[in-house]
C-alpha cells in the first residue's frame, strides 16, 4: 500500500487527501448535506455542519472542559493576533519596528501567543507545533500528523492525540484554568 494515495469518496467525486483541502479545516471536515426546513420561514435548505475536534474530544471524555477552555483561548489568541499566513520568526518584532496597520489589539494577542508557545515549549516542540497548527491554523490532527509532525516527521495518529491533548493540558495550566499541582 505504500506510495498510494489516499483517497475518499465524496457527492462530487473522489476527494485527495494526500492535498491539503480548505474544506477539511476546523479539526475534521464537514458533514453530508442535511436538508431541513428553515425555523423561520419554514422553506427547505440544505447546508453542512462543521466538525470540532476539540469539541468531539470533550464530549467523549478525551479532555477536560478546562484543556477545551484552554484550545478556544488559543484560538482566540491566534485569530486576534492575524497571523494566519505568517511565519513564526515574525510573531513579535523589535519595537519601533513594528509595521503601520497591526493594533494594540494585534500586538497583545501576539505577546500572549508567544508566552503560551513558550509554555509549550516553543514552536519547534511537539506540544508547540500540534497547537499551531491544530489549534491555531485549524487543520485536522490527521494532516498535522501526516504532513508536519514534530520537526518534519510524520506522527502517528494516536500519538498525535496524546501530544494534543498534552498541550491543551498544558495551556490549561498556562492560562490559569488548572492549578499547578505540587510534587509530592
Amino acid at each position: 500500500m505504500a506510495g498510494k494515495r489516499r483517497a475518499k469518496r465524496t457527492t462530487q467525486g473522489v476527494e485527495d487527501l494526500s492535498k491539503p483541502s480548505k474544506w477539511r479545516l476546523q479539526h475534521g471536515g464537514f458533514s453530508e448535506p442535511i436538508r431541513e426546513a428553515d425555523p423561520e420561514t419554514g422553506t427547505p435548505v440544505q447546508h453542512r455542519r462543521a466538525v470540532d475536534t476539540l469539541g468531539l474530544m470533550l464530549a467523549n471524555g478525551s479532555i477536560t472542559p478546562e484543556m477545551h477552555e484552554s484550545g478556544c483561548i488559543f484560538r482566540t489568541l491566534f485569530r486576534s493576533a492575524a497571523i494566519d499566513g505568517m511565519p513564526t520568526s515574525q510573531l513579535l518584532r523589535l519595537p519601533g519596528a513594528m509595521a503601520d496597520g497591526v493594533s494594540d489589539r494585534q500586538l497583545d494577542a501576539r505577546r500572549r501567543l508567544a508566552a503560551a508557545l513558550d509554555a509549550l515549549g516553543g514552536h519547534g516542540s511537539p506540544a508547540g507545533s500540534c497547537a499551531w497548527f491544530v489549534v491555531g491554523l485549524e487543520c485536522s490532527i490527521r494532516e498535522w500528523a501526516m504532513r508536519r509532525g514534530w520537526a518534519g516527521r510524520p506522527v502517528h495518529g494516536p500519538v498525535a492525540q496524546g501530544i494534543l491533548v498534552a498541550a491543551l493540558g498544558m495551556l490549561a495550566m498556562h492560562f490559569g484554568l488548572t492549578p499547578r499541582s505540587r510534587a509530592a
